[in-house]
Formats: C-alpha cells, sequence, structure tokens
C-alpha cells in the first residue's frame, strides 16, 4: 500500500514566459483539498483581472486520481492538457498549476499554444522543491492518569505529533501519525491494560 507520495514544498508565483508578444505567467500551488484549490485559483483571478486567459490544471488524490484540466477559452486541448501533462512528468499530486496569458496580438495557432502552456507549466515546475510527504493518520488515545509517562513515550517512539490532550478522570489524547505505523502502533497499544482507541482518517 502507498503511503507516500510526491508533491511540491510551497508555492511558486509570478514566473515569466514571453511568446511572440504573449505573456505567459506561471504559477504552482500546493494543495490538500477543493477549498484550498478554490482558494488558489480566487486568488490569481484577483491579481490578474485583466489576463485574457486563466487556465489551469491539478492533481488530488494518492494516484492523482482527482484531477482537472481546464483551457478557460483556449481552443481545446491546447492549455489545460499541456499543463496537466507536466504534472504527470514530474510525478506530483496535490498540485495545482496555473497559467496566467496576456495576449499580445499575434495569434499562436494550437501547436504555437501547446508548446507556451507546455513551457509556462514545465519552467514554473522547474521553480519548485519537490518533496515527498508522508501521509497521516489520526489516533484518539484514552487512558488512566497513572498511564500518561507510558502513552507519551510511545506516542514519541512512533513520532506521533500531539494534536490535543485532556486529563478528566480518564485521560484522552489525540495525536498524528504516520499511516505506515498505524499496525506497530495498534499491536502495542492493545497489550495495554484500561487504554482504549481509535484511528479517524484525515
Amino acid at each position: 500500500m502507498l503511503h507516500e507520495y510526491k508533491t511540491i514544498s510551497k508555492p511558486i508565483e509570478n514566473i515569466l514566459l514571453k511568446e511572440k508578444g504573449s505573456k505567459f505567467i506561471g504559477y504552482a500551488f500546493p494543495v490538500n483539498s477543493e477549498m484550498e484549490l478554490k482558494g488558489a485559483l480566487e486568488k490569481i483571478r484577483l491579481e490578474h483581472p485583466k489576463a485574457t486567459h486563466h487556465c489551469y490544471a491539478f492533481r488530488m488524490g494518492l494516484n492523482g486520481e482527482n484531477y482537472r484540466a481546464n483551457d478557460d477559452g483556449e481552443p481545446s486541448g491546447s492549455a489545460g492538457l499541456p499543463i496537466y501533462n507536466q504534472l504527470l512528468a514530474n510525478e506530483i499530486t496535490n498540485v495545482l498549476v496555473i497559467s496566467v496569458r496576456y495576449y499580445g496580438g499575434t495569434k499562436l495557432g494550437v501547436s504555437g499554444l501547446v508548446k507556451a502552456y507546455k513551457e509556462c507549466a514545465k519552467i514554473t515546475l522547474e521553480e519548485a522543491e519537490i518533496i515527498i510527504r508522508e501521509l497521516e493518520t489520526e489516533i484518539t488515545v484514552q487512558f488512566n492518569f497513572d498511564q500518561q509517562n507510558v502513552i507519551f513515550t510511545l506516542l514519541s517512539k512512533f513520532d506521533a505529533k500531539i494534536l490535543n490532550f485532556e486529563t478528566f478522570e480518564k485521560c484522552e489524547i489525540r495525536a498524528s501519525i504516520k499511516l505506515a505505523e498505524k499496525e506497530n502502533i495498534s499491536e502495542k497499544l492493545s497489550e495495554m491494560q484500561h487504554v482504549s482507541f481509535e484511528f479517524s482518517d484525515v
């Protein structure tokens, strides 16, 4: 099972390509949800209200199963698809690439557009740092007050990130751990008395 994916570490903005008077400005954003995606598209539309086209492509999901290529008024397949192909070429997912075009008076033709949008996406992604992200899951553990040292030690052994910790008669801790460690930590917690736990996939 896949526990990791390749993506970009941070947004890349304002990468300029000029082609026969037309200006293409490239952007790349790491996106993890529909909301982040819409926010990034909206941000660029606000920054470039006078641009002729805002063409983009994105891939989301472990295997890039959620994707879209948008030509935004350019001839079909001449903009979104060449951008999308650069995401595939780099084997990255959870990434949105936008190419903003200002028309410069000279028509590029379909093959010229394909070349320009491909090149714009390519040079934009060349500026990005491609990283490997590990999938994570959240775990909630309940235990007795006198067991907290043992629980904390165990969680730190698995590099868990503590998200929330509450102490009542029973203590409850919410943490984020690498999906790859799910079975190992389950095994350890199952061996302990007075401890209950559950996972919620994020």
